[in-house]
């Protein structure tokens, strides 16, 4: 009989952290100082939300990323450690910087601003491939955020399939709004498509998004497409799928995608039936708005695990 797995989920992506300002102005003049009402200093980057989030969900994570020789390395490595993910996958790159994101919450959206730093450097060479293997899953987020990795994406991909893995993608949002076609031939080896409704008609290249859930479930087994306070619908060939949001008292919705695929993947893994597994996504990304950032309430173990049972 074949060993078990080591692990649930290799999850490959980028490591920053995010730094939110909050109760500036909605716009802003060139020259002139503003004074933010509060700040956090918190655990950023889509796969790494996840994997953070996915593993206090009681799953084994092997992280795969890249970090600079610096303090926010090092946080973001502690974070990660202190949620149970086994992270010795990251390369640290000697000389060089971690990333950082600024976010500026606002009423209804949020600016973004994005140093990379290394995260655009890690190479599919930078990967152990046998460490990838050793989980059930592959998960990969910030498809466009991955510069150096993009080009054989694919090829990751690929490798997952022919050695037994299922695997995931979230390609988040395309800074250079291009979102140029490398990416549907990665669809070739997706099993779970995990995209926001900008997002899927953007890969879709389709305005109307019913169009582009039909178009992405056509190359990909389930597409799940994330509407924000309109829940989530979700497509497997003809089948289609909804589930309504869960109302919280939302402090911010950073994170609220990642942890939604963590809620979601849980349960998939888990062989769970296509509705519990929205509904499950639904609760987890809800209850990541419910405090500032998109890690901070899964870090609160008596917080989690009362919200989860009730």
């Amino acid at each position: 009989m074949p060993n078990p797995k080591r692990f649930d989920i290799s999850v490959v992506g980028e490591l920053n952290l995010d730094f939110v300002l909050y109760g500036l102005p909605a716009r802003f003049e060139l020259d002139r100082e503003y004074i933010a009402s509060d700040a956090n200093l918190t655990l950023g980057s889509s796969s790494a939300i996840f994997a953070h989030n996915f593993a206090l969900l009681g799953n084994r994570v092997a992280f795969h990323s890249a970090i600079g020789e610096d303090a926010f390395g090092e946080i973001c490595l502690k974070r990660l450690e202190e949620s149970g993910v086994d992270a010795s996958g990251v390369r640290r790159f000697s000389g060089r910087k971690t990333g950082i994101t600024v976010i500026l919450p606002q009423p209804e959206k949020r600016y973004i601003l994005t140093y990379p730093g290394v995260m655009a450097e890690m190479r599919f060479e930078d990967l152990d491939l046998r460490r990838i293997e050793e989980a059930r899953h592959l998960h990969l987020s910030s498809y466009f955020l991955q510069t150096a990795l993009r080009p054989r994406v694919a090829d990751l991909f690929r490798y997952a399939k022919e050695a037994g893995l299922s695997t995931s993608l979230d390609t988040n949002d395309d800074p250079e709004d291009r979102w140029e076609g490398d990416v549907i031939d990665v669809l070739t080896w997706v099993d779970v498509l995990l995209p926001n409704e900008r997002e899927a008609c953007r890969l879709a290249q389709r305005d109307d998004p019913e169009q582009a859930l039909k178009f992405l479930a056509d190359k990909v087994p389930l597409v799940v497409m994330k509407q924000g306070e309109r829940g989530v619908r979700a497509r497997r060939g003809k089948e289609v799928f909804q589930d309504l949001p869960k109302k919280v008292d939302m402090v911010d919705a950073i994170g609220a995608g990642d942890s939604f695929d963590a809620g979601f993947l849980h349960q998939f893994l888990r062989g769970a039936k296509v509705e519990e597994c929205l509904r499950y996504g639904n609760l987890a990304g809800a209850f990541s708005t419910t405090r500032s950032g998109g890690t901070e309430a899964f870090r609160d173990a008596a917080y989690r695990k009362a919200f989860f049972a009730a």
